[in-house]
């Protein structure tokens, strides 16, 4: 096969405008050398595209298949050389980006829908996974750079970096004996089950003499439902499950800082950067207003 992209692009302009003398026109070529494209085209193809026993371009039946062809490899060609561009420029081809199931979920979403416009030749990978998982991740290399809740102390051989806060909150089933009360106290609580985060090395707030561990939020919130207990997690989960939050005042729960990972000697690029500050925005934006 000798065919080339330029025939190509000959062949589905005459298709889409009627003739080879208008998509002549509209491509600023003389007549001939369109003509002259297509015939050597359909001579290295073996058949005919056209019918040209009617006055405008009308095509064969292999000629209907062979323009979905063309219309393909057009598109492949397309992007193959918006890929290279941006290549030339420096844009990164690809990123590997771990991210804390507990994170704001419509920050999260925004940050992908925003990489996807200002990067749109980015090959990504997303991983999802606990706040330890994310900075395995990292260290690990499987990922990039991770945005995760700070759950303690990380590996010697990952860097990191503030950039927000997650909002957390008391949260129980809707038909959970708390949940009737205007205002729970800390004595409150203590009377029921608590549903805590298995963490290593660090010593959630404990208030029940009954505590149920896991290691994963979206797994207490799943528990939290099923009325086994109550728990202490972030907004964006306990909303997805659609738990009933406690007012307890007396608690004091803080914000749950965000830190961005990467891992030493693999120093975030330009496009790493980008995603830095943009999180950042969103989790800002994320935040309740006072």
């Amino acid at each position: 096969m000798n065919w080339t992209i330029e025939q190509l692009r000959y062949f589905v302009a005459a298709a889409e405008d009627g003739s080879i003398s208008a998509a002549a026109r509209r491509m600023g070529k003389a007549q001939s050398a369109v003509s002259t494209a297509i015939s050597l085209l359909e001579a290295d193809l073996g058949f005919e595209l056209f019918d040209r026993s009617r006055r405008n371009a009308r095509l064969t039946d292999q000629g209907e298949v062979m323009l979905l062809e063309a219309k393909e490899l057009l598109r492949q060609a397309e992007g193959l050389n918006h890929r290279a561009n941006a290549l030339a420029f420096g844009e990164q081809p690809q990123l590997s980006l771990a991210l804390d199931e507990a994170l704001p979920y419509q920050a999260v979403s925004e940050l992908v829908r925003d990489l996807a416009y200002q990067f749109a030749y980015l090959e990504l990978t997303l991983l999802n996974g606990t706040s330890t998982e994310v900075a395995e991740y990292v260290e690990k290399q499987r990922a990039d750079i991770g945005f995760h809740v700070d759950r303690g102390a990380l590996s010697s051989a990952l860097g990191h970096k503030y950039i927000g806060s997650a909002v957390q909150g008391v949260f129980v089933a809707g038909d959970h004996p708390l949940a009737y009360r205007d205002q729970v106290t800390r004595g409150d609580l203590a009377k029921y089950r608590q549903l805590l985060l298995q963490m290593d090395d660090i010593t959630p707030l404990q208030l029940s003499p009954s505590i149920w561990r896991a290691d994963s939020s979206y797994v207490i919130a799943s528990m939290v439902v099923d009325k086994l207990g109550w728990a202490v997690l972030p907004i964006d989960i306990a909303e997805y499950e659609d738990l009933h939050e406690l007012r307890c005042d007396d608690l004091g729960l803080p914000q749950l800082p965000v830190r961005m990972l990467w891992r030493f000697g693999r120093e975030p690029n330009d496009v790493m950067r980008w995603c830095e500050a943009r999180f950042a925005e969103l989790l800002r934006a994320s935040a309740p207003q006072a």
